[in-house]
Parts: structure tokens; C-alpha cells; sequence
């Protein structure tokens, strides 16, 4: 048995759902804040046999697209009134972050 955690972007995330509820994978979703942009993402909790896990990969790959967003930068420590203004940067926001972690016992009650 495997556990395969997968940090997808929020905007992906119920179609993502919807087509591993079709292949018969169940998945638990938990909101989650990225480092970098502090954005919102969404990390998928499922468990799989371990032959099961290219497949539950690719279904996750097959939806989770990369996009290009521009977006305002501040610098750590810049303030308001620093006269600091922000500028818009383009950075490549969505696809994918998969963990697959091994599970030692697993029971469901």
C-alpha cells in the first residue's frame, strides 16, 4: 500500500477529484498555502495498491496544467512606507507536486 500526496493548484483540484472518483480512487482534499506566492493550493490524500500508483500518477498528470500569471512581488521587508512599489513578475503557477510515501499499516473503520 502506498499513500500518494499530490499538491495541485486550487483551480484544477474538483476535476481532478471527479476523474479519480471515475477510476475508483477516493481522495481526501485539504487546503494548503504555497511558500513562495502564498497562494492557495489544494493537497490530495489517496491511497493506492502499489501497482495502482503509475496509473493514479498519470490520471493526476493527465489534469494538473501549468500556467503562466503575473503576478506583484514585495521583497521581504519592504513596507508601505518605504516608498516601495511593487512590480509584476510572470511566474509559472499549477501543475503538480506528487509524494508517494510508503505505508506500513493501513485500516479503514
Amino acid at each position: 500500500m502506498k499513500l500518494v500526496m499530490a499538491i495541485i493548484h486550487d483551480e484544477d483540484a474538483y476535476e481532478i477529484i471527479d476523474l479519480l472518483n471515475s477510476h475508483g480512487y477516493s481522495a481526501t482534499k485539504l487546503a494548503s498555502t504555497g511558500g513562495f506566492l502564498r497562494a492557495g493550493n489544494t493537497t490530495l490524500i489517496c491511497g493506492a495498491e502499489e501497482e495502482k500508483v503509475d496509473e493514479l500518477i498519470k490520471l493526476i498528470e493527465s489534469k494538473c496544467e501549468s500556467r503562466k500569471r503575473i503576478m506583484p512581488v514585495n521583497p521581504a521587508g519592504a513596507g508601505a512606507g518605504d516608498g516601495y512599489v511593487p512590480f509584476p513578475v510572470e511566474v509559472v503557477v499549477g501543475g503538480a507536486t506528487i509524494f508517494v510515501l510508503g505505508v506500513e499499516r493501513f485500516k479503514k473503520v
